[in-house]
């Protein structure tokens, strides 16, 4: 018998130790002092650097004023996704924002990413991006679109 419980704690420990792990490149995003209506969209990079499947079963914005956009579909060992987050920047002023990811992560299954910054009129003009930038840009909006297609046929 004490074997066998001896087996089960020991298979326990391994089940534990080799799990998903949800990793950011950053958790918060500082927009810094921006224009009134200019571009309020920007990108968290979700890593899963555990060894099994990630799954981002949710994510949700403490306010109507920020709009998250992400994938359910599993993020592989190694391999990294991208939540997309929109804040109206029609609203002047200061903002801190909360955004919670939900996933399967057994020891983060709650974490919690923030945007910031300054909606001003009198900010400087944003500089212009460069080929490559405008590039990435298209893509990351293209590809958000395209998921965007497939959440709505998938309700």
């Amino acid at each position: 018998m004490k074997k066998l419980i001896a087996g089960i704690a020991l298979f326990g420990t391994f089940a534990l130790a080799s799990a998903q792990t949800i990793t950011f490149d950053q958790t918060t995003f500082d927009y810094g002092t921006i224009k009134p209506n200019s571009d309020g969209t920007r990108y968290f990079t979700v890593t899963n650097t555990g060894d099994k499947p990630l799954v981002v079963s949710n994510v949700k914005a403490s306010c109507g004023c920020t709009t998250p956009e992400f994938k359910t579909d599993p993020i592989m060992p190694g391999k990294s996704a991208k939540i997309k987050v929109g804040y109206n920047t029609a609203i002047n002023g200061g903002f801190n924002k909360m955004i919670e990811v939900f996933s399967n992560d057994p020891a983060n299954s709650r974490t919690v990413i923030y945007i910031k910054g300054t909606v001003d009129a009198n900010a400087p003009d944003p500089k212009p991006l460069t080929a490559e930038e405008l590039k990435a840009k298209a893509k990351a909006e293209k590809k958000a679109a395209k998921q965007a297609k497939k959440v709505a046929a998938a309700k």
